[in-house]
């Protein structure tokens, strides 16, 4: 599914139109980013949890040529679902 696909499945299901849907939706991203970078977790009872992770930097190495490289330090998260959405999968 696609942003706009997104964006006008909000619309239908909510009853808004499409430019508020799409505030809507944008105003989720930006808020779950901020808390991102401010290493908070967010907690979406019934869909799950993004949680910030420190990746410390390590030693890589390339497929191809087995070459070892260094990988620097990263910030990265990790989506844990929820029981509500689990279940809606099985």
């Amino acid at each position: 599914m696609t942003k706009a696909e997104l964006v006008a499945s909000i619309a239908e299901k909510s009853g808004l139109n499409k430019n508020q849907a799409k505030d809507a939706l944008e105003a989720v991203i930006d808020s779950i980013t901020d808390a991102m970078k401010a290493s908070m977790e967010v907690r979406i009872v019934g869909f799950g949890n993004f949680v910030p992770v420190d990746r410390p930097e390590g030693v890589a190495r390339n497929p191809r040529t087995g070459e070892q490289v260094k990988r620097p330090a990263s910030k990265t998260v990790k989506f844990r679902p929820g029981e509500g959405l689990k279940g809606a999968l099985n």
